[in-house]
């Protein structure tokens, strides 16, 4: 006689999940292995993670500063259940090409294009784009050229509104692009340092509720790709490029208003760089859009990863991708 099988229909949990019959018989679902891949592009090398079934519906990762692909680590199985996962890793950092900062400019333009031509390479025609940080920038570049690409985005702690940044941040990323002083640029400098990493970023919006949640391993990876004064100053070169981003805001926001795409906004409230309003604003041109504010700070998928995946899951799922 068939064993009468009680099936757990949904599973979030990180190891995978099981069904059980009425006798001791179990069935595991586990989530499929992450790989790691390498690809040429204009001769350089562009590094990508990815996990899941190419067949289902593709979920990019945008990552921010001043991380890499690293910083989905945890996200990455347990989206990769339901749809096929890339996390490539920017031009200039992580496990991606370091192009020498002395003869290359970095721009966000420059990144954008080599992250749209890697997913031209992998012959991604759609995709859902998950964005955080720096992965406005590249990503709403990515959009502007083609927004029917985008079947949804995941905006998770990604700025495209001024009402996102105090006025002390919009001086900081103005005067970033306009002062071209020594002073300024040794300032842009020390953020790049091992105290400012760890202190001025990752630790800077936690508090006695979060703060032992944060994986060290998030800013030792970060660290080992910013150990050269070349890694550093690629970063130099962005933080002074950032503000040709605000001067863009109004243009990303027409294009959301006229196309207004599926949007999840899962926002780590207590961030106190790109805060909380920068979330809320969305809303005047996306008013369908989805938003949550979490307990959490800027790194909020490294803090609350089942939250936002259980989000993620059911917002696509109730959008039929």
């Amino acid at each position: 006689m068939k064993h009468l099988l009680i099936l757990i229909t949904v599973c979030l949990n990180f190891y995978g999940c099981e069904t059980t019959t009425k006798t001791t018989e179990k069935h595991y679902f586990l989530p499929p292995a992450t790989t790691y891949n390498n690809v040429d592009i204009d001769g350089v090398k562009l590094f990508y993670r990815a996990a899941g079934d190419k067949s289902n519906p593709t979920i990019v990762l945008l990552h921010g500063y001043p991380s890499s692909s690293h910083s989905y680590r945890n996200l990455i199985p347990m989206l990769a259940t339901h749809y096929y996962v890339i996390a490539p890793d920017n031009l200039g950092s992580g496990y991606s090409t370091h192009l020498d900062p002395t003869t290359t400019t970095y721009t966000f333009d420059l990144l954008a294009d080599y992250t749209q031509k890697l997913i031209d390479t992998l012959q991604i025609d759609t995709y859902v784009m998950y964005m955080q940080d720096f992965g406005a920038p590249v990503g709403y570049r990515m959009m502007m050229k083609n927004p029917k690409r985008i079947e949804a985005l995941i905006v998770q702690n990604a700025n495209a509104y001024l009402d996102g940044l105090t006025p002390q941040r919009q001086v900081f990323f103005r005067t970033a692009q306009t002062d071209s002083s020594q002073v300024k640029h040794d300032f842009l400098y020390s953020l790049t340092g091992k105290e400012a990493i760890i202190n001025k970023q990752y630790l800077f919006d936690l508090d006695s509720t979060n703060i032992n949640i944060q994986s060290p391993d998030a800013w030792t990876h970060d660290l080992a790709f910013l150990s050269s004064e070349k890694d550093r100053e690629i970063q130099v070169q962005l933080f002074q490029d950032y503000n040709t981003n605000l001067i863009r805001y109004p243009k990303w926001q027409k294009m959301l208003k006229t196309h207004q795409p599926k949007i999840l906004i899962a926002w780590g409230k207590k961030d106190l760089k790109f805060n909380y309003k920068g979330a809320e604003a969305y809303l005047r041109d996306v008013p369908d859009a989805e938003i949550h504010l979490l307990d959490a700070g800027h790194f909020a998928a490294e803090e609350k990863t089942r939250d936002i995946a259980k989000l993620i899951l059911e917002f696509l799922s109730k959008h039929g991708i």
